[in-house]
């Protein structure tokens, strides 16, 4: 039977919540935990990710609805081919 982890295997620094470095502190956890093909770590790992992405985007005035938005026209740009 193989150990399930339910933590990043790998030693990082850790971000302040509200600054991006705590973006990619949660991204670089959401890596270990592909690498350990760790679903329910993901799905942790996710959460995480959006949490820090929207503590970062609230410091920024904005929300994550206007994310969402950005997003949804940068996908558009890239399927009309405007964008490569």
């Amino acid at each position: 039977m193989s150990e399930l982890v339910l933590k990043s295997t790998s030693r990082r620094c850790t971000g302040p919540y509200g600054e991006a470095s705590k973006i990619q502190e949660e991204l670089d956890e959401l890596v270990d935990a592909e690498a350990q093909q760790n679903k329910i770590l993901a799905m942790v790992e996710l959460s995480d990710l959006y949490g820090a992405l929207e503590a970062v985007t609230v410091r920024y005035g904005l929300s994550m609805d206007d994310l969402k938005a950005m997003s949804h026209a940068t996908a558009r740009a890239f399927q009309d081919g405007s964008r490569k």
